[in-house]
């Protein structure tokens, strides 16, 4: 799996959590919760689906990795490619 493939997976699950958002102009390096009206919570969602969708496990101290469509791409490519 690329990363440009597991940054759609993560725009996909953005859009299920949040389907007023806007997800169609995204940019990859910046911080996602300054583009996008996205709380705590919904950073939960999104950490909560990636396990409940594709057994993804990610630890809060790794949380930040997930500020970005970039750095998600980043962090998360190897955990799908290892499964």
């Amino acid at each position: 799996m690329t990363e440009d493939q597991v940054q759609q997976i993560v725009i996909d699950i953005i859009n299920e959590i949040a389907p007023d958002e806007d997800t169609t102009g995204l940019k990859a390096d910046i911080n996602l919760r300054d583009q996008m009206d996205l709380d705590s919570m919904d950073f939960l969602d999104i950490v909560m689906e990636l396990r409940k969708q594709h057994g993804i496990e990610v630890p809060e101290e790794d949380y930040p990795k997930l500020a970005s469509l970039a750095s998600c791409g980043e962090y998360l490519t190897p955990k799908f490619n290892a499964k």
